[in-house]
């Protein structure tokens, strides 16, 4: 499972700089640390969007940002697949 999450880009660049620094528990403490302040920003913008937006709505955006994201996703992957053509 460890290997699974690995390719996370967040994971790579603290491997990486803990490799290269050789100070890996510094790195773990900069990397938690982030994380942390991450998830405090996560926090506090969705307890004040609750604050503002009926639940009910906030789940809509949430979904409609969701399939958004997919169909652009869903686009560049195509356009990978056909080449640099614009559709």
């Amino acid at each position: 499972m460890f290997l699974a999450e690995l390719g996370d880009k967040t994971q790579l660049a603290t491997l990486l700089l803990s490799a290269e620094s050789g100070q890996p528990w510094l790195v773990f403490g900069g990397a938690a640390l982030a994380l942390i302040c991450s998830s405090l920003v996560g926090v506090l913008v969705g307890r004040w969007l609750s604050s503002v937006l009926q639940p009910e709505r906030l789940e809509q955006m949430a979904g409609l940002l969701m399939v958004g994201l997919g169909l652009w996703l869903g686009s560049q992957a195509l356009r990978s697949v056909l080449g640099s053509h614009p559709l």
